[in-house]
């Protein structure tokens, strides 16, 4: 697929997945065809799904999608990963479930 051609829908330039992902192309010298900088990944997901651009999105961003057929997964870049956090805090009655969830990996919790 020629980057410098297709129409990508990318994350914002804030964005960490963003930042990776121009990177690699500043060091492959592929100047991507850039139609949209959008900073909301639910977004990313609808132009992708209702347009003709790919997309760089996390794969659990468009799940359902993928499963469903409506998007397709043209490849998978190893070396662009987004991090999550969960940011807890001690409380008085802590949620019995939540240091099962927190050792869960993304496989495991989202049934993939």
């Amino acid at each position: 697929m020629d980057l410098a051609r297709h129409p990508i829908i990318l994350p914002g330039p804030g964005n960490e997945l963003r930042v990776e992902f121009d990177a690699l192309c500043a060091r492959a010298g592929v100047m991507p065809n850039v139609v949209a900088d959008v900073d909301d990944m639910a977004m990313i997901r609808l132009l992708v799904r209702d347009s003709h651009a790919l997309g760089l999105v996390p794969s659990v961003v468009v799940r359902d999608e993928l499963r469903d057929g409506r998007v397709h997964e043209l490849c998978s870049v190893p070396a662009l990963a987004e991090t999550f956090y969960a940011i807890t805090y001690a409380r008085s009655f802590p949620h019995p479930l939540l240091p099962e969830l927190i050792q869960r990996d993304e496989e495991e919790l989202l049934g993939g």
